[in-house]
């Protein structure tokens, strides 16, 4: 099995709920320490980007400053997120990612956005400004409609990554990094994209799109993510009513796919010879983990009902099956299905879910997980490792803050 069986304890909806913030704040900071040890601010651990790389690392600290419960360790961490900036400038220097320049979660994009978040905090405002400038520059790159041969459009290297890093900054910058025009024609061409290739193909959705080949769903290269950073940009929205018609037909076409246990297939391939449901991929990368933050931002943005049951559906599968073997991460691991609760507790504010987070993070503390659980291939990474369950322990603090790293859905 891809999961450890969920013998944690349940409470019923509408149950208050304590969170033991001094516990979390602690094994957090614990864990920063091991971290800076195992996987420390050099060259060599920069290949990956924020995905798995000191950029990733970067953010994370800087993440955790913001954090109110860190408030007495502030200094010292946005001092260690310098030390991890510093290095992934020397990585970015010196050739940096042969990913597409405009990559935002894999490639030189991404290091400029975190570079931009972390001198602003520590008060060199000049030179975030530069590194501002830089990931603004970066959007030449992505404006042809097929720019990158394997996938233009998709989450990690593609156009949706770029403009999902476009939102984080105008939101934690507090001030717009790219102008209105263009972040519209970045929109309109990720639509016209998706249109151009569901004709082509007789795709049952109004926008599809393929990454190496395979037209994927969820959240990490497929047409959830895309369609969720579409729809995080409401002037665009407005702008075209025709596209946001396609956009929420796919979505629509998305939420028709959901399987009897509430989990989505991985990819259209799956839809004629699915796998067997012992190997259902329940993870934020590939399945319900990842799709309920798409139906959590079409729930906010259009209040239909149904993808509000969708979100909580998607939380019933991952109470029983998000207790994942491949270790701690938020792609693929148990701080990933923990963010899911974290999310519900934001659009619902039923205490039930906050609860369902907690026991997920005491998951992590058992000895079945310590000895049974698999080590990822970058155990300390943002996405792969403990850097993403920091952020994950920390927002555990500040719930009604929390956000998956750099994938908010809810931003009003």
């Amino acid at each position: 099995m891809r999961y450890f069986v969920n013998n944690m304890p349940d409470v019923m909806s509408g149950s208050p709920v304590t969170v033991n913030k001094a516990k979390w704040a602690q094994l957090a900071a614990s864990l920063v320490d091991t971290l800076k040890k195992k996987m420390a601010a050099k060259l060599k651990n920069c290949d990956g980007g924020i995905y798995v790389g000191c950029p990733g690392v970067a953010y994370m600290l800087y993440y955790i400053s913001q954090n109110q419960e860190f408030a007495a360790k502030k200094k010292v961490y946005l001092d260690l997120s310098m030390l991890y900036t510093k290095v992934s400038l020397e990585y970015l220097q010196q050739g940096g990612a042969q990913d597409p320049p405009s990559s935002f979660i894999l490639g030189n994009a991404g290091i400029n956005a975190v570079a931009s978040l972390v001198l602003t905090a520590v008060g060199d405002v000049q030179r975030a400004g530069m590194h501002v400038e830089s990931y603004a520059a970066a959007a030449q790159h992505c404006r042809k409609i097929n720019f990158f041969k394997n996938g233009s459009d998709e989450l990690f290297v593609g156009r949706a990554g770029y403009l999902l890093g476009v939102l984080n900054l105008h939101k934690k910058l507090g001030k717009k990094v790219l102008g209105d025009e263009t972040v519209k024609l970045l929109c309109a061409v990720t639509v016209e994209s998706g249109r151009d290739y569901a004709k082509r193909h007789n795709s049952r959705s109004p926008l599809m799109y393929a990454y190496y080949g395979t037209e994927y769903l969820g959240a990490a290269h497929g047409l959830a993510s895309i369609l969720q950073v579409l729809m995080s940009f409401l002037d665009y929205l407005k702008s075209d009513p025709s596209a946001e018609h396609d956009i929420r037909l796919s979505v629509d076409y998305i939420l028709s796919l959901k399987q009897p246990n509430f989990n989505y297939p991985p990819a259209t391939d799956e839809l004629t010879n699915p796998r067997p449901e012992s190997e259902d991929l329940v993870h934020w990368c590939h399945g319900a983990p990842g799709i309920v933050y798409l139906f959590a931002r079409a729930y906010r943005l259009w209040g239909d009902e149904k993808y509000l049951a969708a979100c909580l559906q998607c939380g019933e599968l991952t109470w029983q099956r998000g207790l994942l073997r491949k270790g701690p991460g938020i792609c693929h691991g148990i701080a990933g299905s923990g963010y899911v609760f974290l999310l519900l507790y934001r659009l619902t504010g039923d205490q039930r879910h906050l609860h369902r987070a907690q026991m997920f993070a005491e998951f992590l503390l058992t000895p079945e997980f310590q000895q049974e659980a698999r080590t990822p291939d970058s155990p300390y990474s943002l996405f792969e490792g403990w850097a993403g369950t920091i952020c994950f322990l920390a927002d555990l603090c500040e719930p009604q803050k929390a956000e998956y790293p750099l994938f908010d859905a809810i931003l009003d």
